[in-house]
């Protein structure tokens, strides 16, 4: 293995507090790049939203289900309000506990999950553009390099299509990881196994996606660098792997019981036919949305956008077309990261994806392989740090260099920038819903109930449902029960007798109804229940029946 005798100088001559005083800094720096990149957000994070998307407002009530549900049952974590009478319901999705537990404080002083939502979506940019710069500079040596390819990593294509997928913008946990892989394949320790453990840990709550991607990373990276793991090494080196393992086999187990629970008991799985229609595309590696590539871009657009950008291409050339640049061990890491994800995005389309979906379980609960090629993007991004490196050695003075730095961190994020963001305005959850908080135990249904083809509608009463937690049957997430599509077709008629008599079978206390979408005369004529609270457009009325629990 060839060191990075750049690195370790740059740690060796600068002082602790120096480097942390630019730590820092650095951190600031990519705040400064999320509130840019997500502009206007942070000139009213608790207003602006993406709330014309249900998955926005089902990310928003998760965040806010976490920090309820820690400090009120944290041993009932994952039987979440929605879906009743089914249990597990958070994990038709993804729980996000890193994210949600960072924000947790906000809701619990009384802030909106809107604006909680926010600040772990700005948040995620920031972390994981820092932290992609501190690997960067741990490895070459220079924090020039770190900056660039924390702006490309943070901040790539893919990232602005996800919007409202906050699981999707918190990726600072991965380079963490590969350092403590490298550090463990240079001198094998037991603390560098715990290490690797922790940060491959942390990354794989933060979504079940990150969980399945930053194991197949794992696995490319040590592949690669076979004399650290084989021969005379094998001894030092394979258990301390293993104990890695299985330390974050053990830390996440609990978190993962839920979904094989569901799995069994719901059929819980996606098809390989699901996984095709998810599949990339080479268009998608083509595909852009930032201003500056709109022009030509636009027409490869399918709903993921996976180009790299010119600066990336640049500069990952620097770095793989050199004769000594495979020496480096970090290098070959990267790039075999880069190569394995981009196979597997084109999921059914790569001729091994099938044999390697009925042989790795985790995979049959990935239907998005296209999002492999965000680890693409974030493996080239590291691989840019490389380029950026070498081409800035060769500049003849430390002025040049800088002038150099500062041209390639200008036009990486202007390449990127997508702003100004469109946004919706959030005015609060209605304080009419607020009504039902005092009757604990109680049951509501929301209507118009939308079926599975427009079960997006839902999410609104989901997000609503923060202003009181109970139960509802109702809900919207990745997957749903049988028993949802049972409701759905036995209210279908509502407000007929049908539909009340089975809302009163089920132990529905509560109906929360839009009134623009019904008959109010109908409405007023049903003796089976009396009107709670009104606003003019929403009624929540109370069924004459006794209130039932899960």
């Amino acid at each position: 293995m060839e060191p990075s005798s750049q690195s370790s100088l740059s740690e060796g001559e600068r002082p602790v507090g120096a480097a942390s005083r630019l730590e820092i800094a650095a951190l600031v720096f990519f705040v400064a790049l999320a509130v840019f990149h997500t502009w206007p957000l942070a000139t009213a994070p608790g207003t602006w939203c993406r709330n014309d998307n249900a998955d926005t407002m089902l990310n928003e009530w998760t965040v806010a289900w976490v920090a309820h549900a820690v400090v009120s049952k944290p041993l009932h974590l994952f039987d979440a309000n929605i879906f009743y009478p089914e249990k597990r319901t958070l994990a038709y999705s993804e729980p996000m506990l890193p994210q949600s537990l960072m924000v947790a404080p906000v809701l619990w002083l009384g802030g909106s999950p809107v604006l909680a939502f926010n600040l772990a979506l700005m948040a995620g940019f920031a972390l994981t553009g820092w932290a992609l710069c501190h690997l960067v500079r741990v490895w070459t040596g220079s924090w020039a390099a770190g900056l660039v390819a924390g702006s490309l990593g943070a901040f790539n294509a893919h990232i602005f299509t996800r919007f409202g997928h906050l699981q999707a913008m918190h990726v600072e946990f991965l380079p963490f990881a590969l350092l403590a892989l490298d550090r463990l394949l240079s001198a094998p320790r037991a603390r560098r196994a715990l290490s690797l453990a922790w940060w491959f840990t942390l990354q794989a709550l933060t979504s079940g996606y990150f969980l399945v991607f930053t194991a197949v990373a794992m696995i490319s990276a040590v592949m690669v660098r076979p004399r650290e793991w084989t021969g005379p090494r094998i001894r030092p080196t394979v258990p301390l792997l293993a104990l890695a393992v299985v330390v974050s086999t053990v830390l996440l187990l609990p978190f993962l019981l839920p979904y094989w629970h569901i799995r069994h008991e719901q059929g819980f799985a996606r098809s390989l036919d699901d996984v095709l229609m998810y599949s990339a595309t080479w268009t998608d590696y083509l595909a852009s949305g930032a201003r500056i590539h709109e022009a030509w871009s636009g027409r490869f657009f399918r709903g993921d956008c996976l180009f790299p950008g010119l600066v990336t291409i640049a500069c990952v050339s620097a770095a793989v077309f050199r004769r000594r640049a495979w020496r480096d061990p970090r290098v070959r890491m990267c790039a075999a990261i880069a190569v394995v994800t981009f196979c597997l995005s084109f999921g059914v389309r790569f001729p091994l994806y099938p044999f390697l979906y009925r042989v790795v379980p985790l995979l049959q609960g990935i239907r998005a392989v296209s999002r492999f090629g965000h680890y693409t993007l974030i493996a080239l991004a590291i691989l840019a740090g490389f380029g950026v490196a070498w081409w800035l050695s060769k500049l003849p003075t430390p002025r040049w260099r800088v002038l150099a730095a500062g041209l390639l961190l200008v036009v990486a994020n202007a390449e990127a920038s997508h702003v100004p963001i469109w946004y919706t305005r959030f005015e609060g959850v209605p304080r009419i819903y607020g009504a039902m908080a005092s009757q604990p135990g109680a049951v509501v249904a929301y209507f118009p109930f939308f079926a599975r083809s427009s079960g997006g509608g839902n999410a609104r009463y989901m997000l609503a449902s923060t202003s009181n937690w109970l139960q509802m049957l109702n809900g919207y997430s990745g997957f749903a029960p049988g028993s949802f599509y049972r409701h759905a077709n036995a209210v279908a008629g509502f407000p007929d007798a049908g539909s009340i008599r089975y809302l009163r079978q089920m132990g529905v206390t509560f109906v929360v109804v839009e009134v623009a979408a019904y008959d109010g005369e109908a409405l007023n004529q049903i003796e089976d229940w009396r009107l709670r609270a009104s606003n003019g457009s929403i009624r929540i009325y109370q069924l004459n029946t006794q209130a039932s629990t899960r």
